[in-house]
């Protein structure tokens, strides 16, 4: 399936896609992501469809959490140039989760990151979840983007959504292909 990104003021808006081989929610999933001037990573995640079959944790601390994508979880994962990258992880219910990695699925350790204020908004056929990720140390140059979500449904199956899929295999985030976004420095080409 072809990537079709849409530029908004100050970033991209893309569709994610479900993998392939899974059964999925009647739902589209749209995310904005925004890279502000202070190195804050803005994102906002949309659903809309059958929402009503989709079960979101319910509303909690707004603590660091780990375990999050085991439910109804939105993620991004962020490189600049090299192997290294970051992974984070928010929950509609107010957690979140931040972690870095030298290399593939490699030396995982917890990501400093100020606790964003995760927000949730729901309407008619919509749920919406966003976030100001403000990086203690953004990557200098273009960023590598992969926009992800793990969706459960009120039955407890999960779909797997994201810009890209690994060319075969099971559903895998982390894998290079899913970086299929490039956010340059704000006021960049």
């Amino acid at each position: 399936m072809t990537l079709i990104v849409q530029h908004i003021p100050g970033g991209i808006a893309a569709n994610l896609t479900p993998f392939p081989s899974l059964p999925h929610p009647n739902i589209e999933i749209v995310v904005e992501a925004s890279r502000l001037p202070s190195g804050i990573l803005r994102l906002w995640f949309t659903l809309r469809g059958d929402t009503d079959a989709i079960a979101l944790p319910k509303m909690a601390s707004g603590n660091r959490t780990d375990g999050l994508w085991q439910h109804t979880c939105f993620e991004a994962f962020l490189a600049g140039e090299g192997q290294a990258y970051r992974e984070f992880n928010l929950s509609p219910s107010g957690e979140w989760a931040a972690y870095k990695f030298t290399g593939y699925r490699d030396g995982m350790d917890d990501a400093e990151l100020d606790p964003p204020a995760i927000n949730l908004a729901g309407w008619a056929g919509h749920v919406s979840v966003g976030a100001d990720l403000n990086l203690s140390d953004p990557p200098a140059d273009d960023w590598r983007l992969g926009l992800s979500a793990v969706i459960e449904d009120k039955a407890g199956a999960k779909s797997y959504w994201a810009l890209a899929h690994p060319p075969e295999g099971p559903p895998d985030f982390h894998h290079p292909d899913c970086f299929a976004l490039t956010l340059p420095p704000p006021g960049g080409a």
